[in-house]
């Protein structure tokens, strides 16, 4: 009988202190939140005039490789939210981002490492996080790869704009950000010829690659964009004359993340097999 009722107060108790917990939570006392909010270290961002001084990048996440390849997707319903401007320096990083020091090799593969790629950002109005209650401006940006920056190049939403000039596509008009990839032909004909066309084309699928598998791993969403009205694109993000656009990648927060397993793919490869 006593140890029926030692049972007893032992869950009565356990019973009273999830109660208790929970109203902590979710209640007045929000506080595990607010310590959650207090504490998280915002990565320094460092804005004189027009040149924004990206978040340096770090390891960010804890996905594998082989997770961010299984999880890639082309992914065109995005929420409203913003993305953070840590994830923002780490999808440029990845694009272009300095990963040699000594030679100025970068993350994606270049020909003779001519690198004649250059990288916009159209970014949203509050659309970009930099800490509670501030946002990167809304505008056009260039990005720099020696000092990880971005440049604002003309200030303002142009989401919308860009997206007229992709064929209406609206995901380019919701996501948060879009990375417009231009190529400057001449970095890499000047020393392969013609030939170095076909290098150039090679070289933004590394870069967009990369995009892709960044996003991934953050929880973010994105998609290859190449219908567009080339002359259309360069007015809008004020391109250089010499650069032309090749990709437009919209940047979101996803509706729905894709999913798999290995399991579900290797029950997959077997099934094939027989």
């Amino acid at each position: 009988m006593y140890k029926i009722l030692w049972i007893i107060a032992i869950v009565f108790v356990i019973a009273i202190a999830l109660y208790l917990a929970s109203i902590m939570f979710y209640e007045g006392g929000t506080s595990v939140r607010e310590t959650i909010r207090e504490t998280y270290s915002y990565p320094e961002t460092t804005i004189v005039g027009n040149i924004v001084y990206l978040p340096l990048p770090n390891r960010v996440t804890n996905m594998s490789i082989e997770e961010a390849l299984l999880l890639r997707r082309s992914l065109r319903d995005y929420t409203s939210d913003p993305i953070t401007i840590e994830h923002l320096s780490m999808i440029l990083w990845a694009a272009q981002g300095i990963s040699n020091t000594k030679w100025g090799f970068r993350t994606a593969p270049s020909a003779g490492a001519t690198y004649p790629l250059e990288i916009y950002v159209v970014v949203g109005d509050e659309k970009v996080l930099i800490k509670p209650g501030e946002y990167l401006r809304a505008g056009v940006y260039k990005y720099n790869v020696k000092t990880h920056s971005l440049l604002l190049i003309k200030e303002g939403d142009y989401r919308n704009d860009l997206a007229r000039e992709a064929l209406n596509q609206e995901w380019v008009a919701e996501a948060a950000v879009n990375i417009v990839i231009c190529a400057v032909y001449e970095r890499t004909t000047s020393r392969y010829g013609e030939r170095g066309i076909r290098y150039v084309h090679i070289e933004v699928g590394h870069v967009g690659q990369n995009i892709y598998l960044m996003a991934t791993a953050l929880g973010l969403g994105t998609v290859a964009v190449g219908a567009f009205f080339d002359d259309g694109v360069a007015r809008v993000i004020n391109a250089q004359e010499n650069e032309r656009p090749l990709y437009i990648m919209p940047i979101g927060v996803p509706v729905k993340p894709y999913y798999t397993t290995f399991d579900e793919i290797n029950k997959y490869y077997i099934a094939n097999r027989e």
